[in-house]
């Protein structure tokens, strides 16, 4: 039996300090887990892990367990092997069960997801979701897609698609791109809406067919690249948009390309005039367009910046994604800033970019500004009420002086108000935030 220090109990007196004092503890348990050990150092190493575990506490927060131990097949063994999860991440499950706290990080919250879905945790897999969506950028999108695709969260799915077409040559140049299976790959080249020049792309499709025949054991080559494709996503890629000496110089090599093919392209560079038909498409991709919201009339010469965060509250009448925010400077002047985007009921912090900025002159408006870009859009509701908070430090900056309560771009209509928080000053009439970066969903 496990020791401990006399009288444990008396020195947590609430119930949540005792269940959270039991946690991956010998004391009072009564059945173990074993799984696999993510960070084996060599196979000569055990390669299992346990974690003690209390059946009481586990029915009570997950109907599977409930069953696993109470129902009428009950586990009788002492201990219980888990080999479709990772030790790290199955800890993770335990801590939030017996806590209500959870560590996440990149290389957890996959799994941790797949436990909370298989244990029936709904509570923790909407922390995992949430978690995602406020770390999803370019370099991750894919892996996340995948996994929103597989517990059919439209939500993250969308955001994630989003991310793509914003930063397609980001995203189609991470490592995970090549790793795609056909349908979400087949999705991508397909796609009207990327932000990517078509012989990048076309790189990143050539990337991909060159690991799919590794994958199936065969030497790579151009006919056995054309034949993993397939016709539909080789008439997909928009080659008539490339220029010649891209064309010359990046899809020439790659044989991908029947002899027909090649010819007829020939003669679309060589003569503009002839009106032979193409096989691709010659539209170049619309792409994701960011819109800018200016909100103010007239501006004033002087800002100052005390220490206090300067903020703002908003809605839109249609639901967007907010790539950024434009801040006012000065001729020469450099200012550290730390953006965040809140839930003005909740609080809860949606998006936060930092970082040191210098300030140029906006030709269409005349002032000196920068823009704080997040490092993945922030997806806003239709009539949800926001909170853009910033504390800015540098030197003065000119600022709105007559701002307007409401603007109208592209369909959209955004709201300002006061922010109920106190502030640097920031409000609908004067101060900070001449601008925001958005486009449509």
């Amino acid at each position: 039996m496990a020791t401990c220090d006399d009288n444990w109990q008396t020195k947590r007196p609430t119930i949540s300090e005792r269940t959270k004092f039991i946690f991956n503890n010998e004391l009072l348990s009564d059945v173990k887990f074993a799984a696999p050990a993510s960070n084996i150092e060599s196979e000569s190493r055990k390669s299992q892990k346990s974690i003690p575990a209390h059946k009481f506490v586990l029915a009570i927060s997950s109907p599977v367990f409930y069953a696993m131990f109470y129902g009428e097949m009950a586990e009788t063994a002492s201990t219980i092997e888990l080999p479709d999860c990772d030790y790290e991440s199955l800890l993770e499950l335990f801590r939030y069960l017996y806590s209500d706290e959870v560590n996440l990080t990149g290389s957890n919250v996959m799994q941790v997801l797949y436990l909370a879905r298989k244990y029936l945790v709904p509570s923790l897999a909407g922390r995992c979701t949430e978690y995602l969506r406020e770390h999803l950028e370019a370099s991750n999108a894919f892996s996340i897609l995948r996994h929103a695709q597989k517990f059919e969260d439209k939500d993250l799915e969308e955001r994630c698609w989003n991310v793509i077409e914003l930063h397609t040559e980001e995203a189609v140049t991470s490592d995970d791109f090549v790793t795609l299976e056909r349908s979400i790959f087949e999705s991508v080249v397909k796609r009207e809406r990327l932000n990517v020049k078509e012989v990048d792309l076309f790189k990143a499709v050539d990337r991909w067919a060159t690991k799919e025949m590794e994958r199936q054991g065969l030497t790579p080559d151009g006919e056995g690249k054309r034949r993993v494709l397939g016709e539909e996503i080789v008439n997909a890629i928009r080659f008539p948009v490339m220029s010649y000496n891209q064309f010359a110089s990046v899809v020439l090599d790659c044989d991908i390309l029947t002899k027909r093919e090649l010819g007829v392209m020939i003669k679309h560079y060589g003569d503009a005039s002839l009106k032979c038909p193409l096989p691709f498409i010659h539209s170049v991709r619309s792409g994701s367009i960011v819109h800018r919201c200016y909100r103010f009339n007239t501006l004033q010469t002087s800002w100052g910046y005390g220490g206090n965060a300067d903020a703002l509250r908003l809605t839109t009448s249609k639901p967007i994604a907010l790539h950024g925010v434009q801040h006012f400077g000065s001729k020469g002047g450099n200012y550290t800033v730390s953006l965040e985007v809140k839930d003005a009921l909740s609080g809860l912090s949606l998006v936060k970019q930092t970082g040191t900025y210098s300030s140029e002159k906006d030709e269409t408006n005349g002032y000196y500004g920068f823009d704080v870009m997040f490092s993945h859009p922030v997806y806003l509701e239709q009539d949800k009420r926001y909170g853009v908070v910033s504390l800015i430090r540098g030197p003065s900056s000119c600022s709105v002086k007559t701002g307007k309560t409401a603007v109208e771009v592209q369909g959209v209509q955004f709201s300002f108000s006061h922010s109920a928080a106190f502030t640097n000053g920031t409000g609908v009439n004067s101060g900070q935030f001449p601008t925001f970066l958005f486009s449509l969903r």
